[in-house]
């Protein structure tokens, strides 16, 4: 669900307990619409997240480390200049909206203590983050917004004075008075759904929510008022109630909801209506709940965003190697019947004194049948008797040169699709632009993407650091997001004794268990090989094939595309990929 406005109270709480009274340490601008900041507070340092993202906006506090640009956007460096340091004095939203505000204690360029605000607006497609000085005039923002004034939008430029979002012509329910909301239900329509009917009456109340309280006073979430009667009116009011003093007592509880073991959904209180179709899974915190309902999600949405160039090249690369092979097999399965040719260039030659020039078509035993059945023999007019035999020993002698030239092209073509595919899983696995160049370069140097001019050439390359893991016994674990950084963990980082994982025939990453010169304990070779499940194209599988085998047994053959190695004497693990595994045992 999106983050609803009493789901936002909620994680407002979890940030007044954290952050009040800290001081802003550092701030990063991770991608156009998110602002990181390090805040020192009173028991721990913590990150907090404020996100105007259109998909995801929301606030928390964050565990997950973002790759940030290696030149800082201006918002970032105006809130750099305005806020470092700046002491956290209070956290305040308005009733049921989708907004806070941050009220800050800062040093001016004189050195004076004055008071800043930090509006986060969550509004969906309208989602922006706000500066405003101490006389409440927009410093700047996420997103400028020209407005128009004639039809009475609001303008979010610099210099001009901050207002607030219209609330919604809807009612609070937090402020509704005894005997209130009883006559609201008892005037709802009753043909209306009661779930639609919560949605546009009350403020603050998400999809979810209304279809849970729906739910929990019928036991259908698609109940309508005329199948309530009075006793389900009644049990409505109950349910209305205790969610309203719930609310009010800030009885709050992160769930997560998963089907199929991913997350769907989340919630600040239990829901019932899927029943056992789904998991509801309480959760630590808020901002834990929050990273892991949205880390995937924004991952894959950059890598889409910042990635989609190199997709489209290496699908399109991909593509095409698939068509030339197939039209090669049906060369070569064409080839297969050149012996034929060759037994009709004999019998046309056996056969010399019974011809003459002009003939269009033989009919001779054919000697090579083992009942000695009559041929007939195509021939072409224009040519001798003995010009048609030396046609078919040249066709079959061209068939028998390509069926060697094209098994070879064929081959080599198998490589390659199967390197393109490998480059495609990798794209996956990027967690960042740094990853991307790192496959860009990778791209360009095997001539799969063209350099664009000359400055390109004199570009610093990137390297990126394989993902770093540690077993349950404490030793490491080492996996490669992409081709370069699985020939550097193979070929030149790892020991000969270390242990080499990857999935059997299946696309994934290198995976080294780094035995650190002693011997390697079953469970931390099990989580590895897990490890090896998980980040491969069988992640959705069970009993996924992983082989492993020391370093010293697997070698890259003279001129091989990068990632490409063969090995020998090993042995396979079968496994179930294990994403809590992974995230459990990643070295943050």
């Amino acid at each position: 669900m999106p983050l609803d406005a009493i789901c936002l109270s909620a994680v407002a709480e979890e940030l007044k307990a954290a952050v009040l009274g800290g001081k802003i340490d550092k701030i990063y601008q991770p991608v156009r619409d998110e602002i990181v900041m390090a805040v020192r507070g009173s028991r721990e340092n913590v990150k907090l997240l404020l996100s105007a993202s259109p998909n995801h906006p929301r606030v928390q506090l964050t565990r997950i480390t973002r790759e940030n640009p290696d030149t800082p956007p201006m918002f970032c460096m105006l809130l750099r200049k305005h806020l470092t340091g700046a002491r956290i004095l209070d956290i305040t939203q308005p009733p049921v909206e989708r907004l806070v505000e941050f009220k800050l204690e800062c040093l001016d360029e004189l050195g004076d203590r004055v008071e800043r605000r930090l509006v986060l607006e969550l509004m969906g497609r309208s989602a922006n983050l706000i500066l405003l000085d101490s006389e409440g005039r927009i410093t700047d923002c996420v997103r400028r917004v020209e407005g128009d004034l004639a039809a009475g939008k609001r303008q979010l430029l610099p210099g001009l004075f901050y207002h607030p979002p219209v609330p919604q012509d809807k009612r609070n329910p937090l402020t509704l008075e005894e005997g209130e909301l009883e006559g609201l239900i008892a005037a709802a329509p009753e043909e209306g759904a009661v779930d639609k009917w919560l949605l546009d009456t009350f403020n603050g109340l998400s999809p979810l929510i209304c279809r849970e309280l729906a739910f929990q006073a019928a036991g259908d979430s698609a109940v309508r008022f005329c199948q309530l009667g009075e006793k389900g009116k009644k049990r409505l009011l109950e349910r209305m109630n205790a969610f309203v003093n719930a609310v009010k007592d800030k009885d709050f509880t992160p769930y997560m909801i998963l089907k199929e073991g991913k997350p769907t959904d989340f919630s600040f209180l239990p829901i019932l209506q899927y029943g056992m179709t789904v998991e509801l899974r309480r959760m630590e915190s808020f901002g834990q709940m929050l990273d892991k309902f949205y880390a995937d999600r924004e991952s894959a949405e950059r890598v889409k965003q910042k990635g989609q160039d190199l997709v489209k090249s290496v699908t399109n690369a991909r593509d095409r190697t698939a068509r030339k092979l197939n039209n090669q097999r049906r060369e070569l399965e064409a080839t297969r019947d050149r012996e034929r040719l060759r037994e009709w260039g004999d019998i046309i030659t056996s056969n010399l004194h019974a011809m003459e020039k002009g003939m269009g078509m033989l009919r001779a035993v054919n000697f090579y049948d083992p009942e000695c059945r009559e041929a007939e023999i195509p021939l072409d007019p224009l040519l001798t008797p003995q010009q048609n035999a030396a046609k078919y020993y040249k066709e079959y002698n061209k068939a028998k040169t390509a069926e060697r030239v094209l098994t070879e092209q064929i081959a080599r073509g198998e490589g390659e699709l199967e390197y393109l595919n490998s480059v495609l899983e990798n794209i996956t696995l990027a967690e960042g632009e740094r990853d991307l160049q790192e496959i860009r370069q990778e791209l360009t140097d095997t001539g799969y993407l063209r350099r664009q001019n000359k400055a390109a050439k004199r570009e610093k390359r990137v390297s990126g650091r394989p993902m770093e893991f540690r077993s349950s016994t404490g030793l490491r674990i080492s996996v490669g997001k992409n081709n370069a950084q699985n020939d550097q963990l193979t070929t030149k980082m790892a020991y000969k004794s270390d242990i080499w994982l990857h999935t059997q025939k299946i696309h994934g990453s290198h995976v080294i268990l780094w035995a650190e010169g002693g011997p390697v304990d079953a469970q931390s070779l099990t989580e590895a090989a897990m490890l090896a499940a998980w980040f491969s194209q069988g992640r959705d599988g069970k009993k996924v094939p992983v082989d492993y085998t020391p370093v010293k047994y697997v070698k890259k053959p003279a001129g091989a595309r990068p990632g490409m190695v063969v090995y020998t004497t090993y042995q396979t693990a079968y496994v179930d990929p294990d994403e809590t595994l992974a995230e459990k045992l990643r070295v943050k």
